[in-house]
């Protein structure tokens, strides 16, 4: 996809994976590019990936702190002008039950989650706002805001919290002519990320796929874009699944009945 050269676009977390891959979709379409993630030493391996290094800058943030998110976009406006766009993207996913987890992880993820989601789009709004940008603002949720998966649940209440704001956000920038959406990733395959799951868990959540098969980042990337495209700007306020079809339901059963 082509069509945002000269346009600003944050994308927060994930100096790798899905973020990355989103940062680097953006900066071939022709956009500046700025990927800000808590961690410096995966911004510089993120740099380091990029053969063109024009149009680009690598901000460290911690998504939780309201400070340093008015910093990174800050240093956006400094480096390129007010941003155009703002991917939300940063989050973290634990494994650990109710039962044996502890409120300390329960917190991390909800500030992160769900806190940073709020303060990154906070701050790009309030940008977009000042400046007259008629802006784009995408989070990134999850098809867990609504299926269950245990020893997520953490994760799977703060996807849902993500989801909720995304659309309350909508209904308040609408008249700003900000768009706010969501794109909600299934189960997505991470190139140079070790497996998180076991064989056994692959293999049931594959069965649990229409498409048959795991989503590819480049894909999770194509519909960000697509929600960021002069195409839709009457869309504001939805959440596009990118599952392969995973939350259209139990398609791993067979028919419960012969076939006529």
């Amino acid at each position: 996809m082509t069509g945002f050269d000269g346009q600003n676009v944050i994308v927060t977390g994930e100096a790798s994976g899905i973020g990355l891959g989103i940062a680097r979709a953006f900066h071939d379409a022709g956009a500046s590019v700025v990927l800000g993630d808590v961690r410096k030493d995966a911004l510089d391996q993120a740099r380091a990936t990029f053969f063109d290094q024009e149009r680009l800058a690598f901000v460290p943030v911690d998504v939780r702190d309201r400070s340093a998110v008015a910093h990174l976009v800050a240093k956006a406006e400094q480096a390129f002008g007010p941003p155009a766009v703002m991917i939300a993207n940063a989050g973290i996913v634990p494994n650990a039950s109710v039962l044996n987890m502890e409120v300390s992880a329960w917190d991390a993820v909800i500030e992160t989650n769900l806190r940073g989601v709020f303060l990154s789009c906070q701050a790009a709004a309030r940008s977009m706002f000042a400046h007259g940008t008629r802006g784009r603002i995408v989070t990134i949720s999850s098809i867990a805001d609504h299926i269950g998966r245990l020893g997520a649940s953490a994760y799977c209440a703060s996807k849902a919290g993500v989801v909720m704001f995304t659309r309350v956000l909508a209904m308040e920038l609408a008249e700003h002519r900000i768009n706010v959406n969501s794109v909600a990733p299934g189960v997505i395959e991470i190139p140079q990320r070790a497996p998180r799951m076991n064989d056994e868990f692959g293999a049931a959540l594959i069965q649990a796929i229409p498409w048959g098969r795991r989503g590819h980042v480049d894909e999770v990337a194509d519909a960000v874009l697509n929600l960021c495209s002069p195409g839709a700007e009457y869309i504001t306020g939805t959440v596009v699944p990118v599952d392969g079809g995973m939350d259209t339901g139990w398609t791993h059963m067979p028919y419960s009945s012969p076939q006529r």
